[in-house]
């Protein structure tokens, strides 16, 4: 971690709290930094990002929300 860090030009604490989810919305700057570091192209984080989750059901929302009939 501490030479991703560096080579990312991020804090270590900075690079953990983006890991564990503390840092809900990174700079972009910060994402490409460390994707740069990581070897792993911005086309590529997007594409894992944007994939929908396997074997998940509906949103909470989705579950909560009434049913809608035809008028």
């Amino acid at each position: 971690m501490l030479d991703v860090a560096l080579a990312s030009r991020v804090s270590p604490e900075t690079l953990r709290k983006v890991e564990s989810g503390r840092v809900a919305t990174p700079a972009f700057s910060t994402v490409a930094a460390i994707a740069d570091a990581l070897g792993l192209s911005l086309d590529a984080v997007w594409a894992e990002i944007s994939q929908p989750e396997r074997d998940a059901g509906p949103t909470d929302s989705a579950r909560n929300a009434p049913e809608r009939t035809a008028s």
